[in-house]
C-alpha cells in the first residue's frame, strides 16, 4: 500500500490524504492509550468522533425555509452515486463541484470552507465513480465498465441533467478542481448551453509537461534547501519524465518532494491538515473514510495510463464563459501552463484570478478571497439571467 500512498500529480490529494489519515489515526490511538491522568486521579475525558461530528453538523445545519440539505444516492451510469446538495436558498444558482484525484473526494472536508458559499449558491459535492461514498456503495465489478475518462464525463453529464431538471434550472455553474478540470473542460465544451460558466481551479493542461515542470521545481527547491536526500532521490529519476514507463514509484517520488516544498499547499510540507479534517467529517462514517484509500488504489489501476496522455493544449474554444482560479505557487497542476492556456482561450467571456498565497488547494488556502471572487466574478453571470435569490436590503448614505 505504501507505494500507492505516495502520489501521482492529480492523485496527490487522495493518496497523500490516505497516508496522513492513517498516520493521524495511529497517533490518536497511541495518545489514547497513554492518556494523561488528571490531578484528581480521574482519567482525562476524551470526546468521541461521533460527538465531534454531531457538533460540526449542528453548527452548519441549514434551517432557512427555502434551504436544501440533502445527501442522496442516485442511479448514475448504472451504479449508485452519492451527492451532497446544500444551500440556504433554492432560488440561488447551482454550483456543481467536480473533485480532483481522480478519487480525491472533496465532500468529507468541504465543511472546512463551503458553508459561506451556501449563502450564494446551492453547492453540490459529488463522489465520482470509484471514489469515497460511491466506491463504498458498489462493487468494483459494477463500477469498472465506466472507469474511463469518457465514461466519467458521461456520469458528470447525467449528474448535471438531474440537477437541472430536479431544481428547475436552465443553467448551472460547473467548477472543476484538479482532475475535475479534465471532466469539466470536456463537459463544458460539449454542452455550453448547460452552464452559466465553467470555473477551473488547479486547471490541468498537459500532464507530461506538468510532470516535467513539477519535477524541475522540486529539484530546484531541494538544491536551494541543501537537502541531499531529496536531491539524490530526484536526480535518480533523471531524465524526468523521460521515455521510460511512468511508474507509481517514479511519480510518487517527484510528488512527495514537490509537496514537501509547497507545490501542493503553499507553506506546508505535507497534507495532514486535509486528512485530519476528513477524519472529522459529518458526511462520512468510518467505513466510508476507509473507502477513500481503497477507491484511490482501484481508480489508479484504471486511470493512471489514460491520465498520462491527457493533453488539453488545443481545447481552447468554449461556448460558455470561462473563469480560471490559479494558485501562484501551484506545481501540482502547473500555474504556468494554466496561465498560458488561458491566453489561448476563446469564449464569450473569460477571467483569470491569480491567488498570491496559494498553491493547489486555493479554496482552503485563501478561503475568503476565493469566496469573494466566486461572488464578484461568477455570481453576476447567474444574476443577469435571473437565477439568484434577491439580495439583502440595504440603507444608508
Amino acid at each position: 500500500m505504501s507505494m500507492f500512498r505516495t502520489a501521482f500529480l492529480l492523485v496527490a490529494m487522495a493518496v497523500l490524504g490516505t497516508l496522513w489519515r492513517d498516520a493521524s489515526a495511529a497517533q490518536a490511538t497511541a495518545a489514547s492509550s497513554a492518556a494523561p491522568v488528571a490531578s484528581s486521579g480521574a482519567a482525562a475525558e476524551m470526546i468521541s468522533r461521533a460527538e465531534v461530528t454531531r457538533i460540526i453538523d449542528n453548527t452548519r445545519r441549514i434551517v432557512s425555509p427555502n434551504g436544501v440539505d440533502e445527501r442522496i444516492k442516485l442511479r448514475i451510469g448504472g451504479i449508485d452515486q452519492w451527492l451532497s446538495i446544500r444551500g440556504r436558498d433554492r432560488r440561488n444558482p447551482i454550483l456543481l463541484f467536480l473533485h480532483g484525484g481522480p478519487a480525491a473526494v472533496t465532500m468529507p472536508a468541504s465543511y472546512t470552507f463551503q458553508s459561506p458559499w451556501e449563502d450564494f449558491f446551492t453547492v453540490v459535492q459529488w463522489d465520482q465513480r470509484g471514489a469515497g461514498k460511491t466506491y463504498a456503495a458498489n462493487t468494483e465489478q459494477q463500477m469498472s465498465p465506466g472507469m474511463t475518462i469518457e465514461g466519467m464525463t458521461d456520469d458528470a453529464a447525467q449528474v448535471v441533467q438531474y440537477l437541472r431538471q430536479h431544481y428547475g434550472k436552465q443553467k448551472i455553474f460547473l467548477l472543476g478542481h484538479s482532475w475535475g478540470t479534465v471532466l469539466g473542460t470536456r463537459l463544458a465544451r460539449q454542452h455550453p448551453d448547460w452552464f452559466h460558466a465553467y470555473i477551473g481551479v488547479g486547471q490541468v493542461v498537459n500532464v507530461r509537461r506538468n510532470e516535467e515542470i513539477g519535477f524541475a521545481f522540486a529539484l530546484r527547491a531541494a538544491k536551494a534547501d541543501h537537502n541531499p536526500q531529496a536531491v539524490r532521490e530526484l536526480e535518480a529519476l533523471m531524465p524526468y519524465p523521460g521515455t521510460v514507463p511512468m511508474t507509481l514509484q517514479r511519480i510518487g517520488t517527484r510528488s512527495r518532494w514537490e509537496t514537501y516544498y509547497g507545490g501542493l499547499t503553499h507553506g506546508r510540507k505535507d497534507f495532514s491538515y486535509y486528512a485530519d479534517a476528513e477524519g472529522l467529517s459529518p458526511d462520512y462514517d468510518q467505513a466510508e473514510l476507509d473507502a477513500i484509500g481503497k477507491g484511490s488504489v482501484y481508480t489508479l489501476n484504471h486511470l493512471l495510463q489514460p491520465l498520462l496522455g491527457v493533453d488539453l493544449d488545443d481545447m481552447t474554444d468554449f461556448g460558455c464563459p470561462v473563469l480560471l482560479f490559479v494558485g501562484q505557487h501551484d506545481y501540482t497542476t502547473s500555474h504556468e501552463l494554466a496561465e498560458q492556456w488561458f491566453e489561448r482561450i476563446r469564449a464569450p467571456s473569460k477571467h483569470l484570478v491569480l491567488f498570491a498565497d496559494s498553491a493547489h488547494m486555493v479554496m482552503q488556502e485563501q478561503p475568503g478571497r476565493f469566496l469573494m471572487h466566486l461572488v464578484t466574478d461568477a455570481l453576476p453571470l447567474a444574476q443577469k439571467a435571473g437565477d439568484a435569490a434577491p439580495a439583502e436590503v440595504t440603507r444608508g448614505d
